[in-house]
């Protein structure tokens, strides 16, 4: 608040309500009132005006550096940039700063780390190596998102989510399910470049549960070859037959979550002696 705007506004509207509330309004303190109106009282000297007037014709648009060098070049004026300031923020007519963007926004790309899976897609026992990915599901009417951790040990799906965004709280919850009651320390996490997992959220969440994160090459979707498969079968079994114009959103998760049992528990897989992955593990311990 400009202290002569305010000033005027009191003198204008004092008739009408009390200079209390006219503060109060404002959220200026009266003490601070009836020191500008004295520092008003008294004449501003030339300089101050000129600032004021530049100011004002710029619409606050520009800062102390500028209003010295306008008074230099327009005015002829020479004055250190320090006292402009100072009287701009004398009168508060300081420039209007333009608000920066916020660096680290969720899901930005922040931490990338070494691909330590390498293609390595055995494991040995549970718990060893995970990896996660998130897949579109665009067959209702609006798009969908599937994120998918798996257990490379037995390829079985410990975890899932549906969102309607690919937002770092999608992925972060993701991780919470799968870790939930499970021993995680000494775990391979991978993972491709997606801007959810390199955020930093995801990186600090992982390392809290003793987890090791590992990052497929850019553009290299081989690397994540194990969960790409599956992530392609359930869309291709699924929902290869199924015309999207009749299938509702409720419907989409409805198959997802039934694909998810099938595949944990009725499934049978070569490589696991034709368990499916959950009887593998029951099997198995």
């Amino acid at each position: 608040m400009v202290p002569e705007v305010f000033v005027e506004v009191v003198e204008a509207f004092k008739d009408r309500f009390t200079t209390s509330d006219i503060c109060e309004c404002f959220g200026i303190p009266r003490s601070t009132y009836y020191r500008w109106k004295s520092g008003l009282s008294h004449e501003i000297p030339e300089l101050h005006q000129l600032i004021i007037s530049i100011c004002k014709q710029l619409s606050h648009r520009i800062g102390h550096r500028k209003v010295k060098e306008i008074l230099r070049k327009d005015y002829d004026v020479k004055v250190n940039r320090k006292t402009v300031q100072k009287v701009m923020q004398k009168y508060e007519i300081q420039c209007r700063v333009k608000v920066k963007r916020q660096k680290y926004i969720a899901g930005e790309s922040k931490i990338i780390v070494p691909n330590l899976l390498n293609q390595d897609f055995k494991a040995d026992k549970p718990n060893q190596k995970w990896v996660t990915d998130i897949t579109y599901l665009p067959y209702g009417p609006k798009m969908l998102y599937l994120s998918t951790i798996m257990d490379l040990y037995n390829n079985e799906v410990i975890a899932y989510k549906i969102s309607d965004t690919q937002s770092v709280d999608f992925v972060l919850e993701t991780l919470r399910d799968a870790c939930d009651g499970r021993e995680t320390h000494d775990l391979i996490l991978h993972s491709d470049q997606g801007a959810q997992y390199t955020s930093y959220a995801f990186q600090a969440l992982a390392k809290e549960n003793g987890i090791t994160t590992s990052m497929s090459r850019k553009g290299n979707c081989f690397d994540n070859a194990v969960i790409e498969s599956f992530h392609s079968s359930l869309k291709s079994e699924e929902f290869a037959t199924q015309l999207r114009a009749t299938i509702t959103t409720t419907i989409v998760i409805e198959k997802v979550v039934n694909y998810m049992y099938y595949y944990n528990y009725i499934r049978p897989f070569s490589k696991l002696n034709c368990h499916s992955p959950v009887e593998y593990r029951t099997v198995a311990a």
